[in-house]
């Protein structure tokens, strides 16, 4: 049904456009693709007929006519989702349908042909070079971090693998933060309002209960139960080799990897800072440094 906030000329395009999109999907899938005989030459038809799609859906013909015809009817997330399946909608046609029955739609999943983008991804953070970042899933682990990150962040294999517990658990890096206090609360802020938009997913809450056993002061903020939408975090770092370090981190998010959370630090430009992050990753810096770069 059409939200009340929603005026007659907008529900009108929205129920075309439903109309457009359900005949486009049906005429694209093959009977031999949906377990059907194709028919031969008799078959006139492009793709499955209607009759076809409601019996594969488990829905009744007249209720899946009404609504490729764009009527205004009711419709459950169970019978888009059986509709989406037969039509072999991908994860963004399957939200998208949602969108057009005027249903709040799921959370866009990863199509399989999207899921091997990581060398593209690996080539973008190292592109950002001599500038860190990294690369986190969903939960906030680790996938992805470039060599600056390692130099300045402390990121290496030996630590925990989720962004979340090592800000709280890892000494270096804690040694390094300016501003951990301050910072703190914004991050558990921020990985609550990524929890929250998936409130069925158990895998948060395992990284939830594993930051509690290994830090009170996790415990402490989590209890707050603040909410920030991840964006930029200022932070302030000493560095041993360097000093201070003022960078401004941002998360991004690809559409087609919503699975996956980009992080770039950009040098603020305050206490030389890009200087001495381009000193740091140099062959001169490298040897300096504290930990060796991650491979």
């Amino acid at each position: 049904m059409a939200t009340a906030l929603e005026s007659s000329g907008a529900k009108t395009r929205r129920l075309a456009e439903l109309r457009e999109f359900l005949m486009s999907r049906r005429a694209r899938v093959s009977p031999s693709e949906a377990g059907l005989p194709d028919g031969g030459a008799r078959r006139r038809t492009p793709g499955l007929r209607r009759e076809e799609v409601a019996v594969l859906a488990g829905v009744g013909v007249s209720w899946y006519q009404w609504l490729e015809q764009g009527r205004d009817i009711t419709v459950s997330p169970q019978v888009l989702d059986s509709v989406a399946r037969v039509l072999r909608l991908s994860p963004a046609e399957r939200r998208h349908l949602y969108v057009l029955a005027a249903l709040n739609p799921p959370a866009l999943e990863p199509a399989p042909e999207d899921r091997d983008m990581c060398q593209g991804l690996r080539r973008l953070i190292d592109a950002w070079m001599p500038f860190p970042a990294h690369i986190m899933d969903r939960y906030w682990n680790t996938v992805l971090y470039n060599d600056a990150a390692a130099i300045v962040l402390g990121m290496r294999p030996e630590i925990t693998q989720n962004c979340l517990i090592a800000f709280f658990t890892d000494p270096l890096y804690r040694a390094r933060s300016k501003g951990w206090a301050e910072l703190a609360p914004k991050v558990v802020a921020q990985f609550r309002s990524a929890c929250s938009e998936c409130p069925d997913d158990d895998g948060f809450q395992a990284v939830v209960e594993e930051a509690k056993a290994a830090s009170a002061e996790f415990a402490e903020l989590w209890e707050r139960r603040d909410i920030l939408p991840g964006g930029q975090n200022r932070k302030e770092m000493e560095h041993p080799l360097v000093g201070e370090l003022i960078v401004e981190s941002t998360q991004l998010t690809v559409p087609a990897r919503p699975d996956l959370v980009i992080v770039l630090h950009t040098p603020l430009p305050v206490a030389d800072t890009a200087a001495k992050l381009e000193w740091l990753v140099s062959p001169e810096g490298r040897r300096g440094a504290m930990y060796p770069v991650a491979g």
